[in-house]
């Protein structure tokens, strides 16, 4: 099958996903994802949601400040690609003020959100701070609130990342609206209740509502004291799921897990 963001999406040419991908396994996301729906994302405006149980996106938000570089410009060639999901209650708990669409609950109450698309090098550190501009406008990064509920968090992922794989911040946050919008989350709250929750009971949970996955494809982060921070979804050049290297693919299926409900 094609994959849903290799054909119709203008990469750079020297990022540009290549090779065809295998036949079979990624039937049902072609008949969501596929390329006529590609072209459609990249004409008209895309509307991706976090795992929210309420999201009410502010009438008009302040455009954030052009970023500046935190670190070297690398503009490496792209190998893989990683898609980051933040436990939002783990985040709320200790930065709710910073972020306050997120966390105060005026705006809604989320699960797991869209930290952010990341292209990473074959080798050694990622590509990074590619551009700065343009700038992703207001209505824009509004659109995309629901899946990621920071403005700020928004502008700072164009800047560091997605400037590194397009030139325009629209082409990039539709693939990775398209991409998020293909994966269906565990209940999290759920599995919080379980006694003696392992890394690996999250994977499992994964790949039971999303079968295309294998258990080496997920990366899970969690803090010192095993909290649930991250999901970290491995795929390669072609948009599939790949298996992730040992850096991303974090806590071991045994290491105990445990996930702060908060909300």
């Amino acid at each position: 099958m094609r994959n849903p963001c290799s054909r119709n999406t203008r990469w750079p040419r020297r990022y540009a996903p290549v090779g065809r991908p295998p036949k079979g396994a990624w039937a049902r996301l072609q008949a969501a994802v596929g390329s006529a729906l590609i072209l459609a994302a990249l004409m008209f405006p895309m509307f991706a949601h976090a795992q929210a149980y309420q999201c009410a996106v502010p009438g008009r938000i302040e455009a954030p400040p052009v970023q500046k570089p935190k670190g070297p410009v690398r503009r490496t060639a792209v190998g893989r690609y990683t898609l980051a999901a933040s436990w939002s209650p783990e985040y709320c708990k200790a930065n709710g003020r910073r972020s306050p669409m997120q966390c105060s609950g005026r705006n809604g109450r989320f699960g797991f959100i869209l930290h952010g698309l990341w292209p990473e090098s074959r080798s050694g550190p990622p590509p990074q701070w590619c551009a700065v501009r343009p700038t992703p406008s207001p209505q824009l990064l509004r659109r995309h609130l629901c899946m990621t509920p920071s403005a700020r968090l928004l502008a700072h992922e164009w800047a560091k990342h997605g400037s590194c794989m397009t030139k325009r911040p629209a082409t990039y946050f539709k693939v990775a609206a398209i991409l998020w919008d293909s994966i269906r989350w565990p209940d999290a709250d759920y599995l919080s209740r379980k006694d003696d929750l392992t890394a690996g009971d999250l994977r499992k949970a994964f790949v039971r509502l999303n079968p295309d996955w294998r258990e080496s494809q997920i990366g899970i982060r969690s803090s010192r004291t095993g909290w649930l921070r991250e999901v970290q979804l491995c795929y390669d050049r072609s948009f599939l799921p790949a298996d992730c290297p040992r850096r991303t693919y974090g806590a071991r299926d045994t290491a105990r897990l445990k996930i702060w409900r908060g909300l």
